[in-house]
């Protein structure tokens, strides 16, 4: 299993709703969480080996939140 770490434009609880679909059903993600505490809003995610952080980059740009990996 793999760590993939980003930084984000999801800053509560309504930002994380709107994505829990979009990260729950991508191919390769285990386990995510998003730190909102951070100023940097540090989404972690736990993945196979396959999955490459330009497709969450690309998932959340789909609905609308940017995000970097760190």
């Amino acid at each position: 299993m793999e760590t993939l770490k980003f930084k984000t434009t999801i800053k509560c609880g309504g930002c994380i709703a709107t994505v829990t679909p979009v990260l729950d059903h991508l191919n390769g993600v285990e386990k995510w969480e998003v730190d909102t505490v951070n100023p940097d809003k540090i989404l972690t995610i736990k993945a196979t080996p396959d999955l490459e952080a330009k497709e969450v980059i690309a998932a959340l740009a789909a609905r609308g939140y940017h995000a970097e990996s760190i």
